[in-house]
């Protein structure tokens, strides 16, 4: 299928690799192709950096423009979590890959996107990420991030939606600090595990010493 066939692209990026505690998240973005040329003339996108690259203020910010655009039309958006417990038991690699999909399907699902076909779609995804084989345009772009606006959107919207989520165990347990750190292994994190153990949320295959 030729490159202006498509209808849609859809941007995939991961956030939460790393962390000791807390869940991995994918988010998948869709923007209909003849809106990108004209958002991008008209500037929307004009500020829009990997997530890493952004304030959390400027993220929010983000989040807002396009929750405002889905509400419009011409962009759809999801955020898929797969739990500490499965990367324990079923590996990093797998988790991601669940959560990958699990993306894309309730993109593709989803009442506002539209009805499509995967044929309709190209498929741009972060580093080392693949979708599934029925995805057969997709491209895997070391650096997406900074290179794709439909993968630094999905950077965005998975790195807010998992910062709330580690902001919510931080309520349940406040003695870690995760508001703070998000699950990611600093002294402080380290040293609230060594005084007061794991949780339920921590991945233990990341942390054979406790």
């Amino acid at each position: 299928m030729k490159k202006e066939r498509y209808l849609s692209i859809i941007g995939i990026d991961e956030v939460g690799r790393g962390p000791l505690a807390g869940p991995v998240a994918v988010g998948a973005v869709k923007l209909e192709k003849e809106w990108i040329r004209s958002k991008t003339k008209e500037g929307w996108f004009d500020g829009l950096r990997d997530s890493k690259k952004l304030s959390p203020k400027a993220r929010e910010e983000w989040v807002v423009k396009i929750k405002q655009a889905q509400k419009e039309g011409w962009l759809d958006f999801a955020v898929a979590f797969v739990s500490s417990g499965v990367v324990d038991k079923k590996g990093l690699s797998y988790a991601l890959r669940t959560a990958l999909a699990h993306a894309l399907q309730a993109v593709e699902e989803s009442p506002r996107g539209g009805r499509w076909t995967t044929d309709e779609v190209k498929v741009l995804l972060d580093g080392g990420l693949h979708a599934p084989m029925h995805y057969k345009n997709q491209t895997t772009i070391i650096k997406g991030d900074e290179k794709e606006v439909s993968i630094a959107l999905a950077s965005i919207v998975a790195k807010v939606a998992r910062d709330k989520r580690m902001v919510s165990l931080a309520k349940k347990f406040p003695q870690y600090g995760f508001e703070q750190h998000k699950g990611y292994g600093t002294r402080t994190h380290y040293d609230a595990i060594k005084k007061y153990g794991i949780t339920l949320h921590h991945r233990k295959s990341f942390l054979k010493g406790f």
